[in-house]
């Protein structure tokens, strides 16, 4: 790629921005657009080894252009009194000027376009690395007095459109806020920033004997993981992200700061603001900094794994097992597709049939004894192949091939794309859930691979499809919706963890009902009454008070 690397003025790059050809250029992945799109898309970029930065240019109103055969590409820096030069790449984009200081005259320059009266002008945007809860503050307080969208950006791991914005305006990276601020050892607590990974947390506590006990997706944050309200494999055993956070620090609309809850374990003082927040996917705050309740590692851990003739008699063993009163950490579903993609991914030869991961904590003795009782629970199910494993690298194997189930499906389709669907029900309805969404998962022409956190009912299916086929894109939408509908008339949720973003948008009315909508509402126009906050997320448009 060639790059322009001369100087201009803010005014030269609006003019020159508006002659320049816009290819609508798609993203690589379900969802993106916008700034945070191409912020996603300039870490896997990143990543991938694609792409490289170029020093040397300085001050807030610089910008370098590169084109490709696929349309514009615009890199900007963007640089703060503490920071590096930090590049990246965005999609489909016009000019964007740089911000070099919170709150400086670069967000009013973007307001020449009339964004004070007028809808944001799509594909105008700034992308903002937050390196400290003032800047955050001040930034978020710029942007609501011109009413200029802000869409908080954490680890980009999000499946369901929360960091698209198709209207433009200023993506926060909370990235660079990734410290921990402190550690209570004694009270099993510790507060941090936002744009810390939860694995990265988890190696630094892991010298203390203690741990945060959620574990969703590879790469995501503190900060993302609140706003989603998001869980994981554990969750069956020490709960969602609601029961793991003690206390919040948000940037309200207005810039104003607030701190949801004290340190102490419980409070009765005043409204439960931290589990407002929770789950609000940006649209009511910017997280600045999160307060965790931590576990000890436990002492000793068993990891069994069992296959069966059918999903429903693995779904009824979950079932079972929770039913009998074991304390279990993990309960996994896999069906044979998902099994297949994981034999090809990484050479295995697993039988490949639907099978059930465990984990079982505590002490020696006790753990054993909880994996015997599951055992003969299995055996009553027309179970097989009942192993386990003790040793420690055997048990991360073990879980790193559930871990990386997702990437796996792709060995089996290298260029297709997946769409990862998630519902929840009552457990008593799980076995019912998934035997009606795999009869019509078998029946579809695309590879559809299944799993669930078979502990909590909660059921997800990776499937794959041609993304230069329409007719699979609609087929895969097709099947999404069946199983959303499904769960909904068993009284599950459109969501289970992954959240409502852009995508589960239309499935709320169904199973909230539109009060609950309208009181959802009511509360994002009281504190954010100019609607800048991550806008057309959770509440869908045609919703009025």
């Amino acid at each position: 790629m060639q790059f322009s690397t001369e100087t201009k003025t803010a005014e030269s790059v609006l003019e020159s921005s508006s002659r320049i050809h816009e290819s609508g250029d798609k993203l690589p992945f379900r969802w993106g657009g916008g700034v945070a799109g191409g912020l996603a898309t300039a870490r896997r970029r990143a990543s991938d080894g694609h792409g490289s930065a170029r020093q040397g240019w300085k001050g807030s109103k610089l910008l370098a252009v590169s084109r490709c055969n696929w349309g514009l590409r615009v890199c900007i820096a963007v640089v703060t009194a503490a920071s590096e030069n930090r590049w990246w790449w965005i999609s489909g984009a016009r000019g964007r000027p740089k911000i070099d200081e919170p709150g400086s005259a670069v967000i009013e320059l973007l307001c020449l376009r009339g964004c004070n009266l007028d809808p944001w002008p799509w594909g105008w945007g700034i992308g903002v690395i937050g390196m400290s809860e003032d800047e955050v503050s001040k930034i978020v307080k710029s942007c609501d007095t011109h009413k200029v969208p802000i869409v908080p950006y954490g680890g980009a791991t999000s499946l369901e459109g929360h960091i698209l914005s198709p209207n433009g305006g200023v993506c926060i990276d909370m990235s660079m806020m990734n410290s921990i601020k402190a550690l209570h050892i004694e009270d099993m607590d510790v507060v941090v920033e936002p744009g810390i990974g939860w694995m990265e947390l988890n190696e630094y506590l892991e010298p203390y004997g203690l741990f945060f006990p959620l574990d969703p997706g590879p790469g995501a944050t503190i900060g993302g993981m609140c706003a989603t309200r998001c869980s994981g494999s554990l969750a069956v055993r020490y709960g969602t992200m609601r029961d793991n956070v003690i206390s919040l620090k948000v940037v309200l609309a207005n810039g104003d700061i607030i701190k949801t809850a004290s340190r102490a374990r419980k409070s009765a003082a005043g409204y439960d603001l931290t589990r407002l927040v929770i789950g609000s996917e940006g649209t009511l705050g910017v997280i600045t900094e999160v307060t965790l309740r931590l576990q000890k590692i436990p002492q000793h851990s068993v990891v069994a794994m069992c296959n069966f003739p059918s999903i429903k008699d693995a779904a009824d063993v979950a079932i079972a097992t929770m039913k009998s009163g074991i304390q279990v950490s993990r309960v996994e579903l896999m069906d044979e597709v998902q099994v297949k993609a994981i034999n090809i991914a990484n050479g295995k030869d697993l039988p490949e049939i639907p099978t059930l991961m465990f984990e079982f904590i505590g002490t020696e003795a006790y753990a054993r004894e909880q994996t015997q009782i599951v055992q003969k629970i299995a055996a009553e199910h027309n179970g097989s192949d009942f192993v386990f494993a003790e040793d420690p690298e055997a048990k991360k194997e073990l879980w790193k091939l559930r871990k990386e189930a997702l990437w796996a499906c792709f060995a089996m389709k290298p260029n297709f794309e997946a769409m990862c669907t998630d519902v929840c029900v009552p457990l008593s309805h799980l076995a019912e859930l998934i035997s009606r969404s795999k009869q019509e998962l078998d029946a579809s022409p695309l590879i559809c691979a299944s799993l669930a956190h078979a502990g909590d009912g909660n059921f997800h299916t990776n499937i794959l499809f041609d993304p230069n086929i329409e007719e699979h894109r609609r087929e895969a939408e097709r099947l999404n919706k069946f199983m959303v509908l499904t769960a909904l008339s068993m009284e599950g949720t459109c969501t289970g963890e992954h959240g409502v973003g852009t995508g589960k948008v239309k499935y709320l009315e169904k199973e909230l009902g539109v009060e609950a909508l309208r009181t959802m509402k009511r509360i994002k126009a009281t504190l954010d009454p100019n609607n800048i906050m991550n806008p057309g997320k959770i509440i869908p448009p045609h919703i009025c008070f």
